[in-house]
């Protein structure tokens, strides 16, 4: 979308509704979103649009700082935390003030213990509740299902996520793209870190070959973005899509439970559509007979999937394949998505008369069976 027409479409904030949100995505720290973000205040402000600068992280770039000046700046909340004073963004002060637009940087930050909200992107969520336009930046590596993809890549675990939901009610999301050249050449002149960390930086996650994986990723995710705006807002392919509903089924066991349900976010963010996590209880999984360690990751996986936009079940039942079957005809699931089981498992399974009814029961309703790696 052109800039002129964000512009415009950003200008009126009526009472009662919701505001707009904008994305600036990138594969990495330096591509520049906080400094398009900023150019992009300075052109509202040109054309009469209330707009404040709520929190901006510059990180020391002198591009970066020298287009704040003469920018309307919300103060930063100063909290005591642990005997340091710490800057966090005044989602109070920005309610207060009402501006049409405001600019919040670093989407993934977590609040200090104490704040209203455990993360900046539920303050975020809070100001658009307002009816107030909000523009903000976040790198492909906080979104929380490609998460472990970028651990493949980087060998960094990041901790700060961003769920994709975010991403789904976001109006736009604008995608900041440089080659891996570009990136290596900002990063030795100076403009992403200062020099004493340049060569650290150049070893570990500013390789080439890591930031061309980056940014494919980053590119995919844009474009999945735009291909369901054009599918909700310019064809008819909504049509034969929206009635998409998975159905992620997961066990105790804590590293498959969470990569099926990783996986089935991503489906169901792709088709835009409905989806749920079911977890059977078992005789063998009561409370008394499963580890506190495994109950503390069952209660993760489904505060995760939560947050990931999921609808958790919980059923106790001694029959796994009927409580499958039972929420597929109660839900209108249409895609049901299983681990992958070992190999005897597999023979039990083909043995068993109630999983041979649960596939025809899927086939008999023209559900799909995915089984995850």
């Amino acid at each position: 979308m052109p800039e002129n027409s964000t512009e415009a479409s950003m200008h009126s904030s009526p009472s009662g509704r919701k505001g707009k949100l904008k994305i600036y995505i990138g594969m990495s720290a330096g591509v520049g979103k906080t400094f398009r973000m900023l150019q992009e205040t300075h052109r509202l402000l040109l054309n009469g649009v209330n707009v404040k600068v709520a929190y901006v992280e510059t990180h020391g770039r002198r591009e970066t700082q020298a287009l704040i000046e003469g920018l309307p700046l919300i103060p930063r909340r100063r909290v005591f935390y642990k005997g340091k004073q710490l800057d966090e963004l005044d989602v109070q002060a920005v309610l207060l003030l009402q501006p049409e637009v405001v600019i919040v940087d670093e989407l993934a930050h977590t609040n200090i213990p104490g704040s209203k909200n455990e993360k900046r992107w539920q303050d975020v969520i809070e100001i658009l509740e307002a009816g107030i336009d909000v523009i903000s930046a976040v790198n492909i590596q906080h979104i929380e299902s490609i998460n472990e993809d970028v651990k493949a890549i980087t060998g960094v675990e990041v901790k700060e996520r961003v769920p994709d939901k975010l991403l789904q009610v976001a109006d736009e999301v604008v995608n900041i793209d440089l080659t891996a050249d570009e990136l290596i050449t900002r990063l030795k002149e100076g403009k992403i870190y200062d020099n004493s960390k340049v060569q650290q930086a150049l070893q570990n996650f500013f390789k080439p070959e890591k930031i061309l994986q980056l940014r494919e990723l980053a590119l995919k995710e844009v474009a999945g973005q735009v291909e369901r705006k054009v599918d909700h807002e310019v064809t008819a392919k909504v049509n034969a899509w929206k009635h998409e509903r998975f159905l992620a089924c997961i066990s105790s066991n804590h590293e498959i439970a969470q990569h099926i349900i990783r996986k089935t976010a991503r489906l169901a963010s792709y088709y835009n559509s409905k989806w749920y996590v079911l977890y059977v209880q078992t005789p063998k999984e009561s409370v008394e007979k499963i580890p506190l360690a495994a109950q503390r990751h069952l209660i993760n996986n489904f505060k995760n999937a939560t947050e990931l936009g999921a609808e958790v079940v919980q059923k106790k039942e001694g029959d796994i394949a009927s409580a499958i079957i039972a929420m597929v005809e109660e839900k209108n699931i249409t895609t049901v998505c299983i681990g992958k089981p070992h190999l005897k498992l597999w023979q039990i399974i083909l043995k068993t008369s109630v999983f041979n009814q649960l596939l025809k029961t899927l086939s008999k309703n023209e559900v799909d069976l995915v089984i995850l790696s």
